[in-house]
């Protein structure tokens, strides 16, 4: 899948462990936004990343093109080949991740049970789950 796209949901920052570098980003189901479904996409080796804490019109995971790709590494001193692994993130272009490839999973959960990517719990879980990877 070359992008992940989930337009009209509220994710939010809910993970972020420096020492694994890894980064969850979460969409719990509201009736707010008439969704009954659990999002997580989740980021590994994570290098660098601009965020915000809250996306609340959906995200859109994808490579940076090679202008977007150009205008960071000249902000924030990449090197030439972290093009391969920069990651936009939201609608607007506004974030990014540099970090390998982004998974995302998707299943009916409750708001108090675990991350889809808890990898202490058994995969898969006793819920449908549907899951791919960017890239």
């Amino acid at each position: 899948m070359s992008e992940f796209v989930r337009e009209g949901r509220l994710f939010r920052v809910v993970s972020f462990a420096p020492s694994h570098r890894q980064l969850i980003l979460r969409s719990d189901a509201t009736l707010i936004d008439g969704t009954d479904t659990r999002v997580e996409v989740y980021f590994g080796h994570v290098e660098l990343m601009l965020l915000k804490p809250i996306y609340r019109n959906g995200l859109r995971v994808r490579r940076a093109s090679e202008t977007e790709f150009a205008k960071l590494r000249e902000c924030h001193d990449l090197a030439a080949d972290d093009a391969v692994s920069t990651w936009m993130i939201d609608p607007d272009g506004g974030s990014f991740v540099l970090s390998g490839d982004p998974a995302w999973r998707e299943a009916a959960c409750r708001f108090e049970d675990p991350s889809l990517f808890d990898f202490s719990q058994s995969w898969p879980p006793d819920v449908p789950v549907e899951s791919g990877t960017v890239g």
